[in-house]
């Protein structure tokens, strides 16, 4: 019984823990990406809660035939490693319009394309990420992409972000 007691108040003062941590009310900065294309993205990052928050994002993605501008939104849970160390990880979705550049001689897409299309897609995000004493926050995520109308395929998003937290 003893053991048991004991057990329940270690798992107990563990969540507690993991629990007690601070994330900003707010932090804006900018994550640098490459997937499909390198290309920055505005970023903002809203606490909704102790341990939750949202991130939405405005991405510029160019590659050699095409340009793209996407929205994305992402809920985040928030858990902290150690000190200032964090990791998250949360669902999310987005849309956004692809331009294609035809006048390239070397166009190698046939025709199905537009010139331009919108499309929509579902995604998620697994992070670990740094807060320091100052009001700045790191971090290093990964996102896959289910990409919905544009080419229907999965892409693979790696990034490094740097915000400014107030």
């Amino acid at each position: 019984m003893k053991k048991a007691i004991f057990l329940m108040f270690m798992v107990s003062a563990f969540g507690w823990q993991a629990s007690a941590q601070e994330i900003s009310k707010n932090a804006i900065g900018i994550r640098l990406s490459e997937s499909d294309g390198f290309g920055p993205e505005v970023n903002y990052q809203r606490a909704v809660g102790d341990d939750n928050r949202l991130e939405l994002g405005l991405a510029f993605h160019s590659k050699r035939y095409w340009d793209a501008v996407k929205l994305t939104g992402i809920y985040q849970w928030v858990w902290n490693i150690d000190g200032g160390f964090n990791w998250y990880a949360g669902p999310g979705l987005g849309a956004g319009v692809v331009s294609y550049d035809r006048k390239n001689n070397d166009y190698p897409y046939d025709d199905r394309y537009n010139d331009s299309e919108a499309f929509a897609f579902l995604t998620g995000d697994v992070g670990i990420e740094y807060n320091f004493d100052f009001p700045l926050l790191i971090s290093f995520d990964f996102r896959p992409q289910a990409n919905l109308g544009y080419r229907d395929d999965v892409s693979f998003d790696v990034g490094l972000s740097a915000r400014y937290q107030f």
